[in-house]
């Protein structure tokens, strides 16, 4: 059984996700602190987690934060907050996914359910003489779900990974953000294109030596991106 962590300040909220979760077969658990959150977060097991950004002691900038440097697992973060910079913040911490409320708690579990199978399908192990791909400085291990860059390991988010590693796969060819979103994320019109834009910028961060000049992930203004051999 799946188990997920609900960190969210508002009982009546916490409780009626909780209800839901566990009538589709999950195991959920509340919190309703962030710095509570955050321990049971980092020294638990939990398959994922449904974080509030507006929370007492700790916010969910901060959580999502700290989890993302120790984990691999879905976050989804949620908030009655609309603007746009906290979205994007969010999705730039490492969140998968950014649910404004209100919304309904069926759509809260579509979204617990498709993150969940989406990171059991595109974490597991693919076949050896496709285990690595490697150009110029950078190595991409798909089996042990690692990156080198000229030989120093850099640690990626699960959507992180999956981005870069379908984009080396795929080298010299332009994908829209819309075709990288619907091949990584593949919720349809239950997420947002902006969150390939976040990730493309997190990418170059991590492997390009001038994120501002990049050689290996290319915007084609107009088009989309390019992975350079």
């Amino acid at each position: 059984m799946k188990r997920i962590l609900i960190i969210e300040d508002e009982q009546s909220i916490a409780e009626l996700e909780r209800d839901y979760l566990e009538i589709n077969g999950f195991a959920a658990d509340i919190e309703n602190s962030g710095d509570k959150g955050l321990q049971r977060a980092l020294y638990s097991d939990y398959d994922l987690i449904v974080l509030d950004l507006m929370l007492p002691k700790v916010d969910g900038f901060e959580i999502c934060r700290r989890i993302r440097a120790e984990k691999d697992i879905p976050i989804l973060m949620v908030s009655a907050k609309k603007e746009d910079i906290d979205k994007i913040r969010g999705l730039g911490l490492g969140a998968d996914d950014y649910v404004i409320k209100p919304f309904s708690p069926g759509e809260l579990v579509a979204r617990v359910k498709a993150h969940l199978a989406r990171y059991e399908r595109l974490s597991g192990r693919r076949e050896a003489r496709n285990d690595e791909i490697r150009i110029r400085g950078l190595l991409v291990d798909k089996t042990a779900r690692r990156v080198f860059v000229n030989d120093k390991e850099v640690a990626f988010t699960t959507k992180e990974f999956d981005l870069l590693c379908y984009l080396a796969m795929n080298p010299n060819r332009v994908f829209s953000k819309e075709q990288l979103f619907d091949q990584i994320w593949g919720m349809d019109a239950m997420g947002d294109i902006a969150t390939v834009t976040v990730h493309i910028s997190k990418l170059r961060e991590k492997v390009e030596m001038d994120p501002s000049n990049p050689q290996y992930i290319e915007t084609i203004w107009g088009a989309g991106y390019r992975f350079r051999m």
